[in-house]
């Protein structure tokens, strides 16, 4: 036996017990409630080669949670290192290895690290599976009482105010019901540059701490959820946005682009976005936002 890269042992007899054929398995966790676990993800566990997670303490509260003991070989996989591991676990795929990913919650990949590894794995035709399983997506969107039947997944806004504002802006005609991730110290400000992006009224929801013992839904106008937010507020949050009511104005990338068009040919930036947003119903600040921003630089003083 000899100790791995990562402080883990790596057994011959093991690696060698391999089969021809690898394959990849992503490993939906819980997002809060152990009980919620797949109990396909107890087995999986049990019969992998190799179980790559974002962080390993979690993975060893999370066994011992399911009452299972893995005896794989155990890899750290984050976002840090997420480029190096890659290549090693696509090395051991190739040799036969069965590979376990578990993130800290939810499915690999969603907003979590994954993509790379599924993306090396396609390309060399090793097969891919997933235990399905909890999902703070999912969940939200069921809860929030904003229609279900067509929905888009954001992940996680900018946190570069100009950038927020830009992302937001280009969504405000998504006819399509939003759902963001959000960290909770930055809460309040996204809630707000939405407010101003979709107007103060849009119904959304905040689901916080989704299955677990504090969970809460707050449900309102977004610029009312802002000022709630401002108070602070703890935990895992997901953002749920109602989609823009039928005719919405065009899209902010052309009217963005309209407006460029016009200042350099003389106009004053707010004098344009002021008539801009009059004629379209977009917020005059998320144009404004906007257009600094796709010029990227700062606001300059008194345009």
């Amino acid at each position: 036996m000899k100790p791995g890269g990562d402080g883990f042992v790596d057994d011959p007899a093991t690696m060698a017990g391999m089969t021809a054929a690898g394959v990849l398995v992503l490993a939906a966790t819980p997002i809060g409630d152990s009980r919620d676990a797949a109990p396909r993800l107890a087995d999986e566990l049990l019969g992998a080669d190799v179980i790559a997670a974002e962080d390993t303490r979690r993975l060893r509260r999370l066994t011992s949670a399911l009452g299972v003991e893995p005896t794989a070989r155990i890899r750290s996989y984050h976002e840090h290192n997420e480029a190096s591991q890659t290549a090693e676990l696509l090395a051991l795929l190739r040799g036969g290895a069965r590979v376990v990913l578990v993130t800290d919650a939810g499915m690999p990949s969603v907003s979590d690290p994954g993509y790379r590894l599924v993306a090396a794995a396609v390309a060399a035709d090793i097969r891919v599976t997933a235990v399905p399983g909890p999902s703070a997506v999912l969940m939200a969107l069921a809860v929030s009482g904003l229609p279900v039947d067509r929905f888009c997944f954001e992940g996680f806004l900018p946190r570069k105010a100009g950038d927020r504002a830009r992302v937001a802006a280009g969504l405000a005609a998504e006819p399509r019901t939003m759902v963001f991730f959000e960290a909770p110290h930055r809460l309040a400000e996204s809630l707000g540059t939405l407010a101003e992006a979709f107007g103060p009224d849009r119904p959304a929801a905040v689901c916080r701490e989704l299955t677990k013992t504090y969970e809460e839904v707050r449900r309102g106008g977004l610029a009312q959820l802002a000022q709630w937010a401002a108070e602070g507020v703890k935990g895992e949050i997901t953002i749920v946005v109602a989609g823009a009511p039928p005719g919405q104005p065009a899209a902010l990338d052309e009217v963005v682009t309209g407006i460029q068009a016009r200042v350099a040919a003389g106009e004053r930036l707010k004098d344009v976005c002021a008539a801009e947003a009059a004629r379209t119903g977009l917020s005059r600040k998320a144009l404004y936002d906007a257009v600094v921003a796709r010029r990227g630089r700062p606001s300059p003083p008194g345009s």
